[in-house]
């Protein structure tokens, strides 16, 4: 679909192609005309509807070159709030917007290479990858300094990672809320010789879209990863619900790519397992799901419905919670230990392997220190062989 100001771009061509100007002025049209002259003067032809639509495909054709629109690489801040991540290769990205209804694909430095349909960008992804080789991005670099040497010393591209590491923010969040835990990450490899993992900060639009809608987009994230890594997952609030649903879609709509075989490890921060009770009474507001879109409606009054399409991490998996319990900051709206947001029992799992407490509120639960160490801490052990 064509953006709305192009399309005016399109329609006002007729108006200011030189065909029209003659048109509306038949004098000037024949430069040996002259205004003292009797002779009467042929008018210029008047175009034809055909001739119009062919300047207007042309221009088409230059503007929407087989669903890519003609494009200036410029600075984006790469997806904050509006875009969801669809494909993701070396720190370049496929994303949706749902408000725009249109894709865009943006490198490792978040500069937008082009935009248009999604075939187009994905076509465009494939170029990219062939004009230049494999390798990381500045923060990507750090991580995975060792065997980016050995690499470089062979004149070879790097491999695909063995291991991915994937944070998901939570609602009204933005993927830079969960750096902490990326650079905690990059400490504990450092001191190791172990290979470290690749880390992906998933954005999302969680304020634009359901949460059907985000766990869509994880999960062919995750499919279309180079090679087949093994998987490790960190979410804060929101961002847990969406990686229950994309498991639930592996083990009901299919996994063709082994993905459930390949999650080693989740760690959850402050999710609501069990709803938001918080969110319930919010929407009583008008402007609640104004604010949250249809994701903050599945968390509060949509709950019970939804809920019943959710799965159960396939592996070791831990939940990190927000408990104010004695402090002077209280929310009158929830009934018993919470981060003023989710309540303990609310954030409970069955089958959780860990469950620990802190006294954070629950927006700053991805940068207490103690959390943030627990969490890397849980993501490094070792996974047990099935």
């Amino acid at each position: 679909m064509i953006p709305r100001f192009l399309t005016c771009l399109l329609l006002a061509i007729p108006l200011f192609g030189d065909k029209s100007l003659h048109a509306q002025n038949p004098i000037t049209s024949d430069p040996s005309s002259d205004p003292s002259s009797t002779q009467p003067i042929n008018p210029a032809p008047i175009p034809s509807e055909s001739d119009e639509q062919d300047d207007q495909g042309a221009l088409l054709d230059m503007i929407q070159n087989n669903g890519r629109f003609l494009n200036i690489e410029l600075p984006t801040l790469g997806g904050k709030q509006f875009w969801t991540d669809h494909r993701w290769w070396n720190g370049w990205r496929i994303q949706y917007n749902h408000t725009l209804d249109h894709w865009r694909l943006i490198d490792d430095r978040s500069i937008r290479r082009a935009w248009g349909s999604k075939d187009a960008m994905l076509e465009a992804l494939e170029e990219a990858k062939q004009k230049k080789p494999e390798q990381k991005n500045p923060e990507q670099e750090k991580l995975d300094d060792a065997a980016r040497k050995t690499n470089e010393t062979q004149n070879q591209p790097s491999p695909p990672p063995e291991e991915v590491v994937i944070l998901l923010h939570g609602l009204m969040r933005t993927s830079s809320s969960m750096r902490p835990i990326e650079i905690k990450l990059s400490e504990k490899y450092a001191a190791t010789a172990k290979r470290p993992p690749q880390v992906i900060r998933f954005s999302y639009a969680s304020t634009r879209a359901p949460i059907t809608s985000h766990a869509e987009a994880l999960r062919e994230l995750v499919e279309n990863l180079p090679g087949k890594p093994r998987i490790k997952i960190a979410g804060h609030s929101l961002g847990n619900i969406v990686t229950r649903l994309a498991i639930a879609q592996w083990s009901t709509k299919g996994d063709p790519q082994g993905v459930l075989s390949r999650i080693e490890r989740v760690v959850m921060l402050g999710p609501p397992n069990q709803g938001s009770s918080f969110a319930k009474r919010l929407s009583q507001l008008g402007l609640f799901e104004t604010i949250t879109g249809k994701s903050g409606m599945q968390l509060g009054p949509q709950w019970d419905g939804f809920q019943e399409n959710l799965g159960i991490p396939p592996c070791p998996f831990a939940i990190l919670a927000g408990d104010l319990s004695g402090s002077s900051i209280q929310n009158p709206l929830l009934d018993g230990p919470n981060d003023a947001v989710v309540t303990l029992d609310e954030a409970k799992l069955e089958g959780m392997s860990e469950f620990k407490t802190y006294p954070v509120l629950h927006s700053f639960l991805m940068q207490d220190p103690r959390c943030v160490e627990d969490a890397v801490d849980f993501l490094m052990q070792p996974t047990v062989t099935k």
